[in-house]
């Protein structure tokens, strides 16, 4: 049975399900959204568990994940997966087959390509063996990122569509990435719906700027594919304004060499931070990127009011509204946008302020939650409510 794009149901399971998380690295965002989305499903009642690999992260990731040890019934369990295929996949997978049979496991929830892949060829194991199990999947950009002309890409799709026979619905964090993948793999041929990332309720409070705030802040990766280059280039062509730049990265060198001769002075560099501090750094985020999913930094700047003055790309314009955004990889008419703010940056924060309400109704934890556990009982045929039966069965 294929389903047209899901509405989110109100229905929940009668009993507790027993959930089981698996993704491969436990850092950035796919992180971040799978742990605000067992822990709200621990307060709604179920049994969750988280399955990831043992080779990423390192101190940084045993610090996380130290606390969800006591707060998540079905545990945390740690397994050597590789970024690449590889022959060393299949003993992973043996040990998540086992994990999952041992918990008793409903729902396989897979974030990303590695954690997609484990979680519906465990349940393919499970099935033969007459264990019931429904794989779910959320791409979090993934094998969506490769282009179909290569030759990876390729493999990666033929995959992808495989794996649809296995999965009982794909649950896509934005409308640009149900796009991209249909796009790249096709229409899927299994249920599927998109349910946005939602943020915690303590991230709807205003963040006022530090004293010593920059004009504008970028928070992310350094690396090309963010555009921070084309930020760089952008501020040195405005006198006098500021730059705070935080985070770390591959191209972090190379843009330091580019402060310099752009804009030197003007511009400060700082390691990673907790989002609300970094966000405190300056009185307007900048998002320059060439590509994005549905950025956590955009919402968590959206909830507290901050302007924001974003690259026109991926799933952002699921978040701002038009007057927000600008063209990507376009050095000239970011210096416009960047312009405006300073000019009338009273008139942007009334646009942010207006903005708060929508992005609260829109993109709360609790109702990411409640949608994707609908999910799991609308397309987990076991797990289905015999009013969803009778309204599918013909």
């Amino acid at each position: 049975m294929v389903l047209e794009p899901f509405e989110p149901v109100q229905s929940q399971p009668r009993d507790p399900l027993r959930i089981l998380h698996c993704f491969r690295a436990p850092v950035g965002g796919l992180f971040r959204h799978v742990c605000d989305l067992a822990r709200e499903q621990v307060r709604m009642g179920h049994k969750v568990g988280l399955i990831c690999d043992a080779t990423t992260g390192g101190e940084a990731a045993e610090d996380r994940l130290a606390p969800l040890h006591t707060e998540f019934t079905l545990g945390i369990h740690r397994v050597p997966m590789s970024r690449q295929p590889g022959i060393s996949d299949l003993k992973a997978l043996n040990q998540i087959v086992r994990y999952a049979k041992l918990l008793g496991t409903e729902v396989l929830h897979g974030h990303g390509a590695k954690g997609g892949a484990y979680a519906r060829f465990a349940a393919q194991l499970m099935r033969r063996k007459s264990r019931n199990v429904a794989a779910f999947y959320t791409p979090h950009g993934g094998t969506l990122h490769y282009e179909p002309n290569t030759l990876e890409g390729r493999l990666f799709f033929a995959i992808e569509r495989h794996l649809e026979t296995s999965t009982a619905a794909v649950l896509f964090e934005s409308a640009y990435a149900k796009r991209t993948y249909e796009e790249k793999i096709g229409p899927p041929r299994c249920p599927h719906c998109v349910i946005h990332n939602g943020l915690l309720p303590s991230e709807f409070t205003a963040i006022e700027p530090a004293g010593n705030a920059a004009d504008f802040v970028f928070i992310g990766e350094l690396r090309m594919l963010k555009g921070v280059d084309v930020l760089i280039e952008a501020l040195g062509a405005i006198e006098t304004a500021t730059l705070t730049i935080i985070g770390g990265g591959p191209d972090g060198a190379a843009f330091k060499s580019l402060a310099r001769k752009h804009a030197p002075d003007r511009i400060a560099f700082f390691d990673a931070e907790p989002a609300r501090r970094a966000l405190s750094r300056g009185r307007c985020l900048v998002v320059p990127s060439r590509a994005e999913s549905l950025p956590y930094i955009v919402l968590e700047a959206a909830a507290a009011a901050i302007p924001v003055i974003a690259a026109e790309v991926g799933g952002i314009p699921e978040i701002l509204p038009g007057q927000m955004l600008v063209e990507p990889d376009n050095a000239e008419a970011l210096a416009r946008k960047l312009q405006q703010f300073l000019k009338d940056e009273a008139a942007a924060r009334t646009r942010a302020a207006a903005l708060v309400t929508r992005i609260e109704d829109r993109f709360s934890v609790e109702r990411m939650a409640e949608d994707i556990t609908g999910a799991y009982v609308a397309f987990g045929p076991a797990l289905a409510t015999d009013a969803f039966l009778a309204r599918t069965t013909t």
